[in-house]
């Protein structure tokens, strides 16, 4: 069977050989999937050495100077960038909260109306809107509602992130990947007419989209509920979620103590102790400001964060008497004005990725004590202070409001609970809403490119005061961008080099033994298996150009085989890393890996077969 696949594969070839300078390009595609797949790098670094290698590898990769860096100046770079502006825009208008409140009030208890409104409201936001900030938005709004409904947030927070990705596939704005997918469509049409590719319009797709949205949500709202899991019990605090019992103390200081009239960082301040100071207690009196100065007395309690081990050693050491601990949430903040535990979610774009807790200096610029670390479905309760930190990973701290005010205010995390301390401009929803609609029906009218109507929509936002000129920048996941400036180089390289024409070719060889409907289902499983490890972006650049010189060589419709690819690559089900509003929701709904595996695959294939015949309906797959 082997050795007849291969055959048909090199009979499939024709007369092309394979050169050098494909060998090359493909060298580097090896090694971008492994970087993308392991996070060695940050993800946009990877894209950017990417970038740099191509230009340096210029007599294989036929890529210039200018071809390499012309990802920045890509429209689809720009679009993106103007989209997460606008997004922002939105966010701080509180629309997106406004809904889901509303959302929360009709749902209740029921957690049938819970699923469905979850459901209901994201899935057509995020086709409107980036579907990643709305995940953003919607995470503390959702995880309220279950919490409040007493529901299990794992119930509800895979689906809040399946509906936004089934929601960006309704119009071409929902996603980036869609973005993307019509420029490298629009770019291969321009070159080769014969292909009849083009450039998406704002609804060309949305009939399909519809059908994809409606079939996800009839699966998750029956199927996807079974098989969801309960990972956190709907009446259980972080406390005792996270199993913080064993690891947070009372201590009393005693009248012979060697801790007395020294500050509690010079005491206790070693990083080698691994321990932190979550408040001092005198005489009923509780102080939890920036304690590092703060000055340990007779009779002093000390609530300590640290493992077993570590504090015995230092009981010892010191003759200090344990006084039982805080067991629960009200145990450890029993006062409203006390510090509050909540989780943070670490997203893209975030000053800390990459970092640890201890260089990134969390504690000192919020004033924030982190009590445990959850990264990739793992929960790590001491020595987490050189961990680096990664997209999705989710923080448990404890902060005075003051602090948390400001850590959901700032864009570098996403603050799982809502609070009612921060200021929307609900004034200017009228504003926001009108130009997300002149963005929307410029293009699709033709009047003017999406990328004209997305910048045209910034100018306005800050004309109409949505949002601050200083805020633009802070609006931009430049990760984002640098990812997508970085990766468009290799698209161009694999058609100039012939290495797509030669991969094609290859997956073109089964239409020998498969009609032209199955080899596009081949093309939409391959990129969502491809995009389950690596990033959705990355791999639309990777396969259009391979999905376009397939279609050619086998006589069928290049836009139905670019349409599979964009839709697998928009609906990554099946990894928490396939798609990063998985990863915002991983934390706080205490998944695992194979959670997603679980609920995600039935719906993968489900939809494979779905798009697949819903494209051959509408746009038919032969010329």
């Amino acid at each position: 069977m082997v050795f007849s696949t291969v055959s048909l594969a090199v009979q499939g070839l024709g007369t092309q050989s394979v050169t050098a300078e494909m060998l090359v390009v493909f060298a580097i595609i090896l090694l971008a999937l492994v970087l993308f797949a392991t996070e060695w790098f940050p993800i946009d670094v990877t894209a950017i050495l990417v970038m740099v290698l191509l230009i340096v590898l210029q007599p294989w990769t036929q890529i210039s100077a200018r071809e390499g860096i012309s990802g920045f100046a890509n429209p689809a770079t720009i679009t993106v960038l103007a989209m997460l502006i606008l997004s922002t825009g939105i966010n701080r208008t509180g629309i997106v909260q406004l809904l889901g409140r509303k959302m929360a009030a009709f749902a209740g208890a029921n957690r049938n109306k819970q699923l469905a409104a979850t459901i209901g409201i994201t899935g057509p936001i995020s086709g409107l809107i980036n579907n990643t900030p709305v995940v953003a938005i919607l995470v503390p709004v959702i995880n309220d509602l279950a919490h409040n409904g007493k529901t299990s947030p794992s119930k509800l927070l895979m689906p809040l992130s399946f509906a936004s990705m089934l929601g960006g596939t309704l119009t071409l704005i929902g996603t980036s990947t869609n973005i993307l997918a019509s420029d490298i469509a629009a770019q291969l049409g321009a070159e080769s007419p014969e292909l009849g590719l083009h450039a998406f319009g704002m609804f060309e797709f949305t009939k399909l989209g519809l059908i994809v949205f409606a079939v996800g949500s009839i699966y998750l709202m029956t199927v996807g509920v079974r098989l969801l899991p309960e990972r956190i019990p709907a009446d259980e605090d972080l406390v005792e979620e996270y199993a913080l019992q064993e690891y947070l103390a009372d201590v009393v200081v005693p009248a012979n103590s060697s801790l007395i009239g020294k500050t509690v960082e010079e005491a206790l301040g070693d990083d080698d102790l691994d321990i932190d100071v979550l408040q001092l207690i005198r005489y009923g009196e509780r102080f939890s400001d920036p304690l590092a100065r703060k000055e340990i007395r007779e009779k002093d309690t000390l609530r300590l964060r640290t493992n077993r081990e570590t504090l015995e050693r230092i009981m010892d050491a010191e003759g200090l008497t344990l006084s039982g601990g805080p067991r629960t949430e009200d145990d450890l903040h029993p006062d409203e004005e006390e510090p509050v535990l909540v989780e943070v979610v670490i997203p893209s774009g975030s000053f800390l990725v990459g970092e640890t807790l201890a260089s990134s200096t969390f504690r000192q610029r919020y004033d924030a004590n982190v009590l445990a670390f959850r990264t990739r479905g793992d929960v790590v309760r001491d020595r987490f202070e050189s961990i680096r930190i990664r997209t999705g990973d989710t923080l448990l701290v404890q902060a005075p409001p003051d602090s948390l005010t400001r850590l959901v205010e700032n864009q570098d995390f996403i603050v799982a609970h809502e609070f009612d301390e921060v200021n929307y401009r609900s004034d200017k929803i009228p504003f926001a809403v009108g130009i997300i609609a002149g963005v929307i029906a410029l293009p699709a009218l033709n009047i003017l490119p999406i990328v004209v109507s997305a910048l045209a929509g910034v100018v306005a936002m800050v004309f109409t005061g949505v949002l601050k000129p200083t805020e633009l920048y802070s609006s931009v996941e430049w990760n984002v961008i640098f990812l997508l400036a970085g990766v468009i180089p290799l698209g161009i390289a694999l058609q100039q080099t012939g290495a797509a024409a030669l991969l094609g070719n290859v997956v073109a060889s089964t239409a020998v033994f498969l009609p032209a409907i199955g080899v596009l289902w081949v093309f939409y499983v391959a990129t969502g298996l491809l995009t389950s490890v690596i990033s959705n972006n990355a791999s639309v650049v990777l396969m259009i150009p391979v999905a376009a010189s397939a279609a050619q060589s086998i006589g069928a419709n290049a836009f139905a085989f670019v349409l599979a690819v964009t839709f697998a690559a928009s609906t990554a089900f099946m990894t928490p890393v396939g798609y990063q509003t998985n990863l915002f929701v991983y934390g706080p709904g205490g998944y695992r890996f194979s959670d997603f595996i679980r609920v995600g695959a039935p719906l993968q294939f489900l939809l494979s077969v779905v798009t697949v015949v819903g494209i051959a309906f509408f746009w038919g797959v032969r010329v």
